[in-house]
């Protein structure tokens, strides 16, 4: 797992753009990553899609002064504030940018394009208006660190339960992962320029929750287990799942909310 929102590396590198710290050439870069291209369609005055470096100029232009994330879930409408029709776009794709300081929002569309072997990643990010009012349900950092806190606990303790700690080779390789991109400071690139130490700290500790998820889904008994069983270890990590992804957005959204406090935005 430990891979990114498109979203995350979007506000985060927008920001670090708006704010001054990077430049338009290596924030794109930055947020294209892997992938082969971003476009953004949807715009003000735009009849059709522009490349990332103008789409975030021109929302510059239309009034945002910083980029907020939505992770949300069924039935969890994280980071979001309407109207439905933007909701209903992002919940399917699981993620979303809301501007800050003018109610435009962004929800990426990724697309796989290429022959078996040789596919490269497309995403259009689509650009609809929002609701001004307050994101759904996103903690401050302070109250992320400490709900992660609690929540690497369980989530131990479900590992535990599953007997996932001898899972065997993949659990191992897959923390041997996490401890070399940790180490690499993998979560202070993803933050890019301007983020404060703390909202680091939480994204790291909220991918490494992230981990210990997905391998209590994939690896508790080597796999086998029943329905039931299956069922039991979804509700037991349901509720860590949700912490991780709320500790997310607030690091994120950590730029917006300094700035806010400053009177700066």
């Amino acid at each position: 797992m430990l891979s990114e929102p498109r979203s995350g590396r979007l506000a985060a590198w927008g920001n670090a753009l708006l704010a001054g710290f990077v430049s338009p050439d290596d924030a794109v870069h930055a947020i294209v990553g892997d992938d082969a291209v971003h476009r953004v369609e949807g715009l003000p005055d735009e009849p059709g899609p522009v490349g990332l470096s103008l789409a975030l100029g021109r929302l510059r232009g239309l009034g945002v002064t910083g980029f907020r994330v939505a992770l949300p879930a069924p039935g969890h409408p994280l980071g979001l504030s309407g109207p439905p029709a933007f909701n209903a776009r992002a919940l399917e794709a699981e993620e979303a940018v809301v501007g800050h300081g003018a109610a435009y929002g962004i929800v990426p569309d990724v697309h796989e394009v290429g022959p078996a072997g040789d596919t490269h990643v497309r995403v259009v990010w689509h650009c609809l208006q929002v609701r001004d009012a307050p994101p759904a349900d996103v903690p401050s950092l302070g109250e992320a660190e400490r709900e992660l806190a609690e929540a690497m606990r369980e989530a131990t303790a479900v590992l535990s339960r599953l007997d996932v700690a001898g899972s065997g080779p993949v659990a191992d390789a897959a923390l041997d992962a996490y401890r070399a991109r940790a180490e690499a400071g993998a979560g202070r690139d993803v933050l890019a320029p301007g983020y404060p130490p703390r909202a680091v700290r939480v994204l790291e500790l909220a991918q490494r929750v992230e981990l210990l998820v997905s391998l209590a889904y994939e690896n508790g008994h080597g796999g086998a287990v029943s329905a039931s069983e299956m069922a039991a270890r979804g509700e037991a990590l349901r509720p860590v799942e949700r912490v991780a992804r709320r500790a997310q957005v607030a690091a994120y959204n950590a730029y917006v909310e300094e700035s806010e406090r400053r009177g700066e935005a």
